[in-house]
Formats: C-alpha cells, sequence, structure tokens
C-alpha cells in the first residue's frame, strides 16, 4: 500500500522538534526576555509603558511558529499512533470490498495499543476474528503495508483447491476434532468488473459471522506452482502457525496474499480497516488539460463501514 514508517518517522521528528523548542522557550527564552525588559526599566529608571514591554517580549518567529505547530502536530501523532489511520487503496486486490483510490481509516488499537515506529504491542486489546479486513506489514518487505481479509487463525488448517477455500478450525489437544468444510460461496452475477477483457463472478462468501463478497475469474487457473510451500502439506494447503495468520485479497485471482509468500506475523498486525471516508474516481480523459491527480469525481455512494 505505502512506505510504512516514512511518515510516522517525520511526524515523530516534527513533533519532538517542535516540542523542543516550546520548552526551550517555556523554562529558558521566556526568562530571558523578562530579564531583557528589567534591564530596561534599570537603565531608563522608569517603568516602560506597555507597547514597549510588548515589543521586549515579543517571541522570535521561529519559536511562535513551533509554538503554535506543536500541539497540532503532536495531536495528529497520538490520534494516527492510537487511534485512527487514514490509508489509499492502490490496488484492486481487495475487490469488490475497496476499490481503487477508496480513503480508508484503520482502527489501530483493534489488535493492540503499539509503539508507531517499532510496532511493539504495549497493551494487548484482541485478536483478528475470521473474516476481519486488516491492514499489516507486508512480510517480505516490513517497510510497506498491506491489506487483506483474515482467512485462517492459528492452527487452522487452509485448503485453496480449484478457486474453493476449504478451512479445519484449529484443534485443541485432547478434544474432538472438527472436520475440514468447504466455506460456503453463492455466485451473484457476472460482468460488474472485468480483468484482462474477461468478465469476473462475483460470490457472497460466508467467513464465520462475516459475509462479504469476493471475485473470481473463470479464465485463469490457480497458480499452485507458485504457492509458498509449507512443508508436510500438499502444495494448496497450509496449517497456520501460532502467533500467525492466513490472509487472502477478495479478488481472489489478482491478489498477492499468503498463498504466495505466507503466513502474517501477529507482530505486524497494524489495525483492522473499520469505514471507508471517502472514494474518487479519476476517470479522466488522456487529453484533458488538467493534471490527473484532480478527480473527476467522488464516490458518495461508498463511503460507511467496510464488511
Amino acid at each position: 500500500m505505502m512506505m510504512a514508517n516514512t511518515f510516522s518517522l517525520l511526524l515523530i521528528g516534527a513533533t519532538l522538534l517542535t516540542g523542543l523548542v516550546w520548552l526551550l522557550d517555556r523554562f529558558v527564552l521566556q526568562g530571558c526576555r523578562r530579564r531583557r525588559v528589567l534591564k530596561a526599566e534599570a537603565a531608563t529608571g522608569k517603568a516602560l509603558d506597555a507597547a514597549t514591554i510588548d515589543r521586549l517580549m515579543q517571541e522570535p518567529w521561529w519559536v511562535e511558529q513551533c509554538k503554535g505547530v506543536f500541539p497540532v502536530i503532536a495531536a495528529v501523532l497520538i490520534l494516527r499512533s492510537f487511534l485512527f489511520e487514514p490509508f489509499r487503496i492502490p490496488s484492486g486486490s481487495m475487490m469488490p470490498t475497496l476499490l481503487v483510490d477508496d480513503f480508508i481509516l484503520v482502527q489501530k488499537f483493534a489488535y493492540g495499543v503499539k509503539e508507531p515506529v517499532t510496532n511493539q504491542t504495549l497493551i494487548p486489546t484482541g485478536h483478528p476474528q475470521r473474516g476481519d479486513v486488516v491492514v499489516f506489514k507486508y512480510p517480505e518487505d516490513p517497510r510497506v503495508d498491506y491489506i487483506k481479509r483474515v482467512v485462517g487463525l492459528p492452527g487452522d488448517r487452509i485448503i485453496y483447491r480449484n478457486k474453493q477455500l476449504f478451512i479445519q478450525p484449529a484443534c485443541p489437544s485432547g478434544k474432538d476434532c472438527p472436520s475440514i468444510e468447504k466455506v460456503e460461496q453463492t455466485f451473484l452475477n457476472s460482468g460488474d468488473f472485468m480483468q484482462g477483457g474477461v468478465p469476473l463472478e462475483r460470490y457472497q462468501e460466508q467467513l464465520g459471522s462475516v459475509s462479504h463478497k469476493l471475485l473470481k475469474n473463470p479464465a485463469q487457473p490457480d497458480f499452485v506452482p507458485m504457492y509458498f510451500h509449507q512443508v508436510g502439506n500438499e502444495a494448496d494447503e497450509w496449517v497456520v502457525p501460532e502467533g500467525h495468520y492466513f490472509a487472502m485479497g477478495d479478488n481472489r485471482d489478482n491478489s498477492k496474499d499468503s498463498r504466495f509468500w505466507g503466513f502474517v506475523p501477529e507482530h505486524n498486525l497494524v489495525g483492522k480497516a473499520v469505514f471507508i471516508w471517502i472514494s474518487f474516481e479519476f476517470d479522466r480523459d488522456p487529453g484533458s488539460p488538467l493534471p490527473g491527480w484532480i478527480p473527476t469525481g467522488v464516490r458518495f455512494e461508498r463511503i460507511g463501514g467496510i464488511q
């Protein structure tokens, strides 16, 4: 999705810099200005008028700017680091749930209050549930944020065969194990979305308590030889290790996900995608004089919660 830590580091740096200037003014520079007023009064032998005092007590421009900006960026840092963070969807791997240029909010505290740079959990608050749409640091390059749907929980056996998902929930030792079951999918329609000129089939899938839509390309085979191979299992079968999750895109034949690179460590979780706050269209004619970054419209019907 985007480079994960760059903006966080810039925001933390700006907060520290402006905060240090605020402290410097509070405990050092204000005293220097007061002493300057007292020195001027001692030199003239009388109290200075209000205008002169205001002039001598006036903050340098750089102090004034930093003091004005500090509470704003500190509030943004707290909001973005611990509560909600905005993201833009750059690809179609989560269609039809999320479209390119949907702007979403991610609940940062859904899976623990975390330190914003190292992502270390400070306060545990919960764990992903099957069907959650989550943002996480891409295991093969943690600088990059990915968004997918949680399909497998720790201990689950996952099979994806002939475009059909099967799940055997984790089996606690000493108990009767549930059988592996086909995940319920209901065909809805075809042709609302296209891929390489092929109409995509849209289905309704039931993942635990979550009912969501997904896309399949009937003309594209499963790329089983490219799947991540877990020793001891078939090429299209995986057992999710403890402390990890199996994540897949809703656009099943156009998503680089756990089938190809493996499991998502719990440490990599950033948060739960909960809301689309704006969605833009960029359907501009190539000959348009306007720059391409200017939206051509807003998809108001997409604003709302993410299922």
